[in-house]
């Protein structure tokens, strides 16, 4: 397993790297995060986010980040090997339920208002109070439709034509990013899980290694779900790790 940790093997000269100011942690609570930000934005194409994803890095729009927190490292990346991965037997129904109930389209990226408006109400009921249940059309524009990579929007429709889902994922060299998923909040079931499956399937469908889920956090409510789906591996020291 190779070290990780070392921007200087990254060919792209004209990157730059610089920390932000402290803000407070959406984390772990009391605490102060620090961001590293890889710029300039415009030149991160898909094989320099890749290898920045392999490094631990993550995208918020066109902006490039890792966690670079002062005497803290709870922001662990976690990703699924498609060669090992093991579905539990709740996962399974989840993907056996679902793929069967709705129905998956890859569509332009670009703002749709159905869109938006599930998105508003995925945050007001499922993280009210959190600030992204504000989040103004622009704001949502910049968070999700903004990219410099290739990407796939991915709605999820009922027989009815309903729309109950919409995943953003980045396609990459190694595998498939999931960017950011929302849902009809109403409906009970486990859409979250059944996003993810989907993820892994089309994973394995073009032949990628891996699916990133993005930061794990021990002890985070928020993050417990992504370690379910295993064996996983953690970067930890800058080296991948079966967790």
């Amino acid at each position: 397993m190779s070290k990780l940790n070392d921007l200087a093997h990254i060919p792209w000269q004209a990157l730059q790297f610089y920390s932000t100011a402290p803000y407070p942690c959406s984390y772990v609570g009391g605490r102060v995060a620090r961001s590293q930000v890889a710029t300039p934005s415009h030149l991160i194409d898909s094989r320099v986010y890749g290898e920045l994803l392999r490094m631990g890095f993550r995208r918020s729009g066109t902006f490039v980040y890792r966690p670079n927190c002062d005497g803290c490292n709870a922001c662990t990346p976690l990703r699924v090997p498609m060669a090992t991965f093991i579905p539990t037997r709740s996962q399974k129904r989840a993907w056996v339920r679902h793929s069967h109930e709705y129905r998956a389209r890859v569509v332009p990226l670009e703002y749709r208002p159905e869109h938006y408006e599930l998105y508003l109400r995925y945050q007001r009921l499922r993280h009210h109070g959190g600030g992204m249940d504000r989040d103004s059309r622009e704001q949502y524009q910049h968070f999700l439709l903004q990219s410099h990579v290739d990407t796939m929007l991915v709605e999820f429709r009922d027989a009815d034509g309903a729309l109950i889902m919409v995943s953003l994922i980045d396609i990459l060299a190694d595998g498939l990013s999931a960017v950011y998923t929302f849902y009809e909040p109403e409906i009970h079931g486990s859409l979250g899980t059944f996003g993810i499956m989907w993820q892994i399937e089309q994973a394995k469908r073009l032949g990628l290694q891996y699916v990133y889920l993005g930061y794990w956090i021990e002890g985070s409510d928020k993050m417990s779900y992504k370690a379910n789906f295993s064996p996983c591996e953690m970067l930890r020291d800058g080296v991948w790790q079966t967790a």
